[in-house]
């Protein structure tokens, strides 16, 4: 069976059930909100953000949670990234069930676009 990749984030979306799909619009409009200049793309099959040229944030859901990538590695926000599962790659996962972290989302958001910016 072929899987088709979708070709833009409401593809992406649509592929989800809408309580995953609910989480995803959520997440896209924390992103959209903070970053408004943010172009949005679809790369390694993943919803993309890109500024200036340059990848500014990738969401994604699996089977128990959303990743969000890349995070600050550089303990920037280690005390915020405590309550949830990290890797020292870059990504974060929120996990189903729990509401999802908002302003922690728009702050990454935020500060990746202050990193392309300078």
């Amino acid at each position: 069976m072929s899987v088709n990749k979708p070709s833009n984030i409401d593809e992406y979306i649509s592929g989800f059930p809408v309580d995953v799909q609910t989480v995803l619009e959520e997440i896209r409009s924390i992103i959209t909100d903070t970053i408004p200049e943010a172009e949005e793309s679809i790369s390694y099959g993943m919803p993309t953000y890109i500024l200036d040229g340059k990848t500014l944030i990738h969401f994604a859901a699996h089977k128990k949670h959303i990743g969000l990538y890349p995070v600050p590695t550089d303990g920037t926000f280690e005390k915020e990234f405590l309550s949830y599962k990290t890797t020292g790659r870059g990504t974060i996962q929120f996990p189903f069930g729990k509401p999802i972290p908002k302003d922690l989302i728009a702050e990454i958001a935020a500060f990746r676009a202050e990193k392309i910016r300078k």
